[in-house]
C-alpha cells in the first residue's frame, strides 16, 4: 500500500520522567497537582480531546511506571482511546525515542507533548495533527513574541551581561507542543542525530538538524508550560475560569 493510501492513525507521547526541580522540591512536576487532579492527567486528557489521537504514550520515570500506570487507571479518560505507560531514560530524548519505539506499526503520526502544558486546547491539538495529515513531516504550534529579545555574552550568575544583538522580534516565535510529526522523519531524527551526539532542544529541532522542512501553525496563550510557582497560580486560575465558563 503506498503512503497515500495508508490511513492516518495518530499516537501522542508524552515525556514525564522529569523532576521538575524549578517547581522546588516534592513530587515530578508532573504529578504535582492543579485543580486537584495531577498535571500529568490534564495533560492526558488534553491529548486524548481530540478523535485523531487513538494512542496516548506516557514515558513515566524509570521507577515509576507502576505508580504512572496506578494513575492511569484511577482517573476518569476518554474510553475511545488507548493508553499506555512506558519506562523512560535519563534525558528527554531517551524518553521520547523510548515511547516511539513502544508504538505500534499502525501509527503514521506521532505528537510529542510537555506533561507540563496542562491546558492546551484541543483545538491547537487538532491543527498540529491537520498540517502532519496535509504533508508536512514537523509541525509546532507558536506565537508571537510579546517581549523584545536580546541576545548576550553569558555571564556568571548575577553579573551584568553584554548586549551583542536584537533579533527581530516579528521574525520569531516561541514554540509550545504538542509538536507534530510524520513518523518515520521522527524516527529518523531520534535515530540520526542522537547517534551524531549533537542533540537537541526539542524534537523539531532535531527534525531540523536533517534538513527536513518545520513549519509553525498558530499556539494558545493557555497551552504554556507550568515551570515555576507563578505558572502554577496561572494554570489554576485558567482551570478555574475553565470551569465556571464551560464545567470542564
Amino acid at each position: 500500500m503506498s503512503d497515500e493510501a495508508r490511513p492516518h492513525h495518530t499516537a501522542a507521547v508524552i515525556p514525564a520522567a522529569g523532576r521538575g526541580v524549578r517547581l522546588g522540591p516534592g513530587a515530578p512536576k508532573a504529578l504535582r497537582t492543579l485543580g486537584g487532579t495531577p498535571m500529568l492527567i490534564h495533560a492526558v486528557r488534553a491529548m486524548a480531546a481530540s478523535r485523531a489521537v487513538s494512542l496516548v504514550v506516557v514515558v513515566a520515570p524509570p521507577d515509576g511506571a507502576a505508580e504512572v500506570k496506578h494513575l492511569l487507571d484511577e482517573h476518569a479518560l476518554p474510553r475511545r482511546t488507548d493508553y499506555l505507560v512506558v519506562p523512560g531514560g535519563e534525558t528527554r530524548q531517551q524518553s521520547v525515542r523510548l515511547g516511539i519505539e513502544a508504538l505500534p506499526d499502525s501509527i503514521t503520526a506521532v505528537l510529542v507533548h510537555d506533561a507540563a502544558r496542562p491546558l492546551v486546547p484541543v483545538d491547537t491539538v487538532d491543527a498540529v495533527v491537520e498540517a502532519v495529515r496535509d504533508g508536512a513531516p514537523a509541525v509546532v504550534p507558536a506565537l508571537p513574541l510579546a517581549d523584545t529579545v536580546k541576545q548576550v555574552e553569558p555571564r556568571g550568575k548575577g553579573e551584568p551581561e553584554p548586549v551583542v544583538a536584537t533579533p527581530e522580534r516579528a521574525l520569531l516565535r516561541a514554540v509550545q507542543t504538542p509538536q507534530g510529526f510524520d513518523r518515520a522523519t521522527l524516527q529518523r531524527a531520534h535515530e540520526t542525530v542522537a547517534a551524531v551526539g549533537e542533540g537537541a532542544t526539542d524534537c523539531a529541532g532535531m527534525v531540523e538538524r536533517l534538513g527536513a522542512p518545520v513549519v509553525v501553525v498558530p499556539g494558545h496563550e493557555e497551552a504554556f508550560k507550568v515551570t515555576r510557582p507563578l505558572d502554577l497560580v496561572l494554570a489554576e486560575a485558567v482551570l478555574a475560569r475553565r470551569r465556571a465558563n464551560d464545567g470542564f
